[in-house]
């Protein structure tokens, strides 16, 4: 792939996604924050790695990582998209470490709508509403998120699964308006 199907195919990538989101966060009753997802993937540190590593089957930041030892485009994003559960990584003064905080709600939320576009967009036509549960299941990173936040990405990720799109992002928005 040449320098400039990477270039098109990172940004209608990152635009695709970007509006998946943007339908799914409407759906969950934060479509304020769906509009503003991602913004950051268009940024000159975001976006150059990207299209950098685009080959269009899975995240590019995954072949930087793999590249480098680190994906400079990821650690800039995480620090600056509350919808990752690595936001909310914190240093506990009782455990002397950091240590993964629980996820405001509406952020919670978008993280799934992210879950569940990426999904869309990296399995295409193989997509079934298992695959953002099957994602998450087969990594590791979940390891560190808090308890809390697991248990409720594993609940709402098992209800797309069992029930589907319609009845998980009813109960999201529901959710998403209870008081903590």
């Amino acid at each position: 792939m040449n320098g400039v199907q990477r270039f098109f195919g990172h940004l209608s990538t990152i635009t695709r996604h970007r509006h998946k989101v943007i339908a799914h966060c409407a759906k969950a009753g934060i479509l304020w924050q769906g509009l503003r997802h991602d913004l950051s993937k268009y940024s000159p540190t975001e976006f150059w790695q990207g299209v950098r590593f685009f080959d269009g089957t899975h995240s590019p930041t995954e072949d930087e990582r793999r590249t480098l030892g680190y994906s400079l485009a990821w650690m800039h994003h995480k620090g600056r998209n509350r919808h990752h559960w690595e936001y909310w990584m914190d240093y506990s003064i009782r455990e002397q470490r950091y240590v993964a905080m629980p996820m405001p709600r509406r952020y919670l939320a978008e993280m799934l709508c992210d879950r569940i576009a990426a999904s869309k967009i990296y399995n295409g036509d193989k997509y079934t509403d298992a695959a953002p549960l099957d994602y998450l299941m087969h990594g590791k990173m979940h390891d560190h998120m808090h308890p809390e936040t697991e248990a409720l990405l594993k609940r709402f990720l098992t209800q797309l699964r069992d029930e589907g799109e319609d009845a998980m992002f009813a109960a999201l928005r529901r959710w998403v308006r209870e008081k903590d």
